[in-house]
């Protein structure tokens, strides 16, 4: 417990001074950690044994993570498409030691990982970015801590056993709960919208995307069998064992328009 405590206090110190900082420094950071993540999805499947595709994938990466629009990244999906076209080209080239199977994997994989974080970014820069991102890991946080008390409390009836174990309906419910009281006071100081109630229904929303992202990484895990998507942070596991929540919840904010 000491570990994961004096890891989380060191990660705090190091990013969200970042993430306040905002502009290069910020860009930076995410890049950095985005890149770690994809590498641990791609080592889950033991991908990067293809060395040219794993460079590709993480060329496609941080051609994804660009902030805004430019003149080389000006349309996401034709860029997306551009490289789906090498890797194909690719499992020719290997006479099919490397697969098509692997190729979309791949594609997924940087989809996933490159787009989650890439709204992230977005909603930094927005014009009242610092507000909304902390709304997000809130949100995240807030439900990650209820669903843990709730489900310890409460829970009886299992989530999804077959994927987490240890999940249940009363803490998920729990997580929802708390996301939304911590929320609302947070709306109280930090305004996110001038609707009360309107902040309330995305979070209830947000606090079921990102539980289910959480989920959705589990299951990956489980399929690749492993504990932990990476060692990086001791105690935490991987960069996507902290960050599966915010990849769903970030792009949701964005998808729905909460945040345009």
């Amino acid at each position: 417990m000491m570990i994961r405590i004096i890891t989380a206090i060191v990660a705090i110190l190091v990013f969200f001074p970042l993430v306040f900082i905002g502009d290069m420094p910020f860009y930076i950071i995410m890049y950095i950690i985005a890149t770690i993540g994809l590498l641990e999805l791609l080592h889950m499947r033991k991908t990067t044994s293809y060395p040219i595709p794993t460079i590709l994938t993480v060329i496609l990466l941080w051609g994804l993570l660009y902030p805004g629009e430019s003149v080389f990244f000006a349309k996401r999906l034709e860029l997306i498409m551009f490289f789906v076209i090498l890797l194909l080209a690719y499992t020719v080239l290997v006479k099919n030691k490397f697969t098509f199977e692997d190729a979309g994997f791949l594609i997924l994989s940087t989809m996933y990982v490159g787009l989650g974080f890439y709204y992230f970014i977005e909603t930094r820069d927005h014009t009242n970015g610092l507000t909304f991102v902390f709304y997000a890991i809130l949100v995240v946080l807030a439900t990650d801590t209820g669903a843990y008390f709730f489900g310890r409390a409460f829970g009886k009836k299992k989530l999804w056993p077959q994927i987490s174990p240890n999940k249940t309906i009363e803490g998920a419910v729990g997580g929802i709960l708390i996301a939304c009281v911590v929320t609302a006071i947070y709306h109280q100081f930090f305004p996110v919208h001038d609707s009360l109630v309107l902040v309330i229904v995305v979070t209830i929303i947000a606090s079921i995307f990102g539980q289910i992202g959480d989920l959705v990484e589990s299951a990956i895990k489980r399929h690749y069998n492993v504990k932990d998507s990476g060692k990086l942070l001791p105690g935490h596991g991987g960069i996507l064992d902290r960050f599966d929540s915010w990849l769903f919840v970030f792009p949701l904010l964005h998808f729905i328009h909460f945040i345009s």
